[in-house]
């Protein structure tokens, strides 16, 4: 097994050239301009009252359909939707108010690309799911860049003191949730504590570290829409103290005819497979400007997880993996006046890169091309 996960993970771009259209060169890491998120003001708000109860899958949310009925949002919009809070370990709560430069508005922005026949469920079929278990892939890029939050979902390592992961596991979109105040997160190990011998059983313990602080873009709590957007659902922690470990780049999410066999991946912690990191690659369904709709197999517990993909870097022979999506989990979308149940994920666009960037290195100098 282990074998034929080696042989998915690092040949999988390889696949993607099936038909005699497409060549190596087509799957290559594009730069691009990033728009700026400049700092205007912040001011401080009354902390929250963290007596929200997590809910790891939402009703009635906005998705890829509902999202075509939407008109583009204005600069205006965005500049109140990419204002974010900032909620630090005492409880104190900021909102930092953001100019939006060099964003380019597409008309067609919210349109999809293509349509098949969905599926449903958050488990198609025959589970498709790889536990790793040993220590060699466990505790080495990329599955060493999966974390899991103390709330119940799963993140990823975006820098040497930052987490990239979904909102709702920190905010229902009225309050924050019970355990958020005193987040935490947790780095796997491989080694028991106390003892100092490593674990026989593959599974992995965690070192946990303390958050310092939270950024949410206000966007999650009220969208374009005037409810809770899926497209905003992304919050970035910062630790209280820095790792050591390989983490994953950022990249902006391509649309999927430049995606290796429309093929992504993930790592996270299911609930239904407790203490194991499970990986999984799958295709996408279909597309906006904002979300993926996947089949990848996943459980609650895999929430948050950053989702990524292996292209080539420019002018190089060398293939890199860089993140593009956080998996927002198996949600219910309102599909013209129904409720129906998908596996979706937030893109991570030229500006929500350039939002993330800016949390992670407090200014936008080194977030002008991504």
């Amino acid at each position: 097994m282990e074998h034929m996960l080696l042989l998915f993970i690092f040949f999988i771009p390889i696949l993607g050239l099936s038909n005699g259209t497409e060549t190596e060169q087509d799957f290559t890491w594009h730069l691009k301009k990033i728009p700026q998120i400049v700092r205007e003001r912040t001011f401080s708000l009354d902390s929250p009252k963290f007596e929200a109860k997590a809910k790891l899958e939402l009703n009635s949310v906005c998705g890829i359909e509902c999202q075509r009925k939407l008109p583009v949002p204005s600069l205006s919009d965005l500049k109140s939707l990419l204002s974010y809070e900032t909620v630090f370990e005492n409880g104190t709560r900021t909102l930092t108010e953001v100019n939006v430069l060099g964003a380019a508005l597409d008309p067609a922005a919210n349109t999809t690309t293509r349509r098949p026949l969905r599926k449903k469920r958050q488990i198609y079929g025959t589970d498709s799911r790889f536990s790793i278990y040993d220590k060699r892939f466990m505790t080495n890029f990329p599955f060493n860049t999966a974390v899991k939050i103390s709330t119940g979902c799963s993140g990823i390592l975006v820098s040497p003191k930052h987490v990239l992961t979904a909102a709702h596991c920190l905010h229902n979109g009225k309050d924050y949730v019970k355990g958020s105040k005193r987040l935490r997160v947790g780095l796997m190990k491989t080694k028991s504590r106390g003892s100092g011998r490593k674990r026989k059983d593959g599974t992995p313990s965690f070192q946990w570290t303390r958050v310092k602080s939270t950024h949410i873009p206000k966007g999650w709590f009220k969208g374009v829409s005037g409810d809770i957007a899926l497209d905003y659902d992304y919050a970035v922690l910062e630790l209280k103290r820095p790792h050591k470990r390989k983490y994953m780049e950022l990249g902006i999410s391509p649309t999927i005819k430049m995606m290796p066999g429309s093929m992504i991946h993930f790592s996270g912690f299911d609930n239904d497979r407790s203490g194991q990191l499970v990986y999984r690659f799958c295709s996408i369904s279909d597309e906006s400007n904002d979300l993926f709709y996947q089949y990848c197999d996943a459980e609650p517990g895999s929430t948050g997880s950053g989702i990524y993909l292996r292209l080539k870097e420019p002018n190089k022979k060398k293939w890199k993996r860089k993140i593009i999506a956080v998996y927002s989990g198996h949600q219910w979308v309102d599909i013209n006046g129904e409720q129906q149940d998908y596996n979706v994920a937030v893109r991570i666009t030229p500006l929500k890169y350039a939002q993330i960037c800016f949390w992670i290195h407090g200014n936008d100098e080194n977030c002008t091309q991504g």
